[in-house]
């Protein structure tokens, strides 16, 4: 029998990619998606409905959970809170993931996969880390409760992926957050040779689809990053593209850019800016993770390299960034 899936989070950036990528899948059975009632009208449309079931739930409320977990053989939690009142970090990411776990389990849900983030490790620096050298160290509320998350899954025999970066059509945190740092100063940024781990987002979406699916996953955490390590320079200059393309929208005739600013003179330029500082922390260190059995084992495709990988989502990138 094809497997019937459950999906949360399908209204989110990797969520909504995780939809259509099962629904692409003709080996796969009934799909069924978990919406938040706040977000009715905004899952994924377009769908055989005779294969593709939305039901409004919340992690907040374990009576709907238990409904949605009825009758499904694989579950793929994307649905998490990120920023904002520790509180309501705490009671999704940690509690609604507990109830959900549990759910699954009286259900008889026989795979459990769930979306995480290198970010429970902390600040780094990570150089090639590789599963079982790292011990959670968050630095955040949205971390610390993710890393609560990520226990309650493990413990239930099921698989954590933890990207570092995700970039792709959909993503308004990564690439405009570095479009934002480099507007704050006066040239390109020179943050030094730092390697970073990126993923582009249909290629994370297949991942999780692919641990939900195949036989040979293990329980326990995956690091699911592209093979090869992105030099900070080559992270930053398509950023530094779209900023320069923003002015030119704008009509700022004449823009340009004074000389290059390295990381010391960049913290001094930004005393003031918490976000900013926070972004230079995060580029100056390494933060590369190891592990090539997504992609070895699980017959999952890491896809391009990011310089490949990112031109096919630059045009949706100058649109979000189109100040017209």
């Amino acid at each position: 029998m094809a497997p019937r899936v459950l999906i949360t989070g399908a209204t989110g950036f990797i969520g909504r990619r995780v939809v259509a990528a099962a629904v692409a899948r003709a080996d796969l059975g009934h799909l069924r998606l978990l919406v938040r009632p706040a977000a009715v009208g905004e899952e994924p449309k377009g769908y055989d409905t005779s294969l593709t079931e939305t039901v409004i739930g919340d992690l907040r409320g374990p009576d709907s959970l238990r409904s949605a977990c009825e009758g499904v053989d694989a579950l793929i939690h994307c649905a998490s809170a990120i920023g904002g009142d520790e509180d309501l970090l705490r009671a999704v990411n940690d509690d609604g993931t507990r109830a959900l776990v549990d759910a699954a389990v009286r259900a008889g849900v026989t795979r459990i996969v769930a979306l995480s983030t290198a970010s429970v490790h902390g600040r780094g620096p990570f150089r090639a880390a590789t599963p079982g050298t790292l011990r959670p160290a968050p630095a955040s509320a949205t971390s610390r409760t993710r890393a609560a998350g990520e226990r309650h899954v493990m413990e239930a025999g099921g698989a954590v992926l933890r990207p570092h970066l995700v970039y792709g059509a959909g993503d308004r945190q990564l690439v405009p957050g570095l479009v934002r740092l480099l507007e704050l100063l006066p040239g390109p940024l020179d943050a030094g040779t730092s390697l970073h781990s990126l993923i582009d987002v249909d290629s994370l979406a297949g991942a999780l689809l692919g641990a939900a699916l195949s036989p040979r996953t293990e329980a326990g955490a995956y690091y699911v990053n592209h093979p090869e390590p992105v030099p900070v320079a080559e992270l930053l200059a398509p950023c530094e593209e779209l900023l320069a393309g923003q002015a030119g929208q704008a009509g700022q005739a004449g823009w340009s850019r004074a000389a290059a600013v390295d990381l010391a003179e960049a913290y001094e330029l930004l005393a003031g800016h918490p976000f900013g500082r926070h972004h230079l922390a995060m580029l100056a260190t390494d933060h590369w993770f190891a592990d090539d059995r997504p992609w070895r084992e699980l017959g999952c495709d890491p896809g391009p390299g990011f310089t490949a990988g990112f031109e096919a989502h630059a045009r949706w990138y100058r649109d979000l960034l189109d100040p017209s």
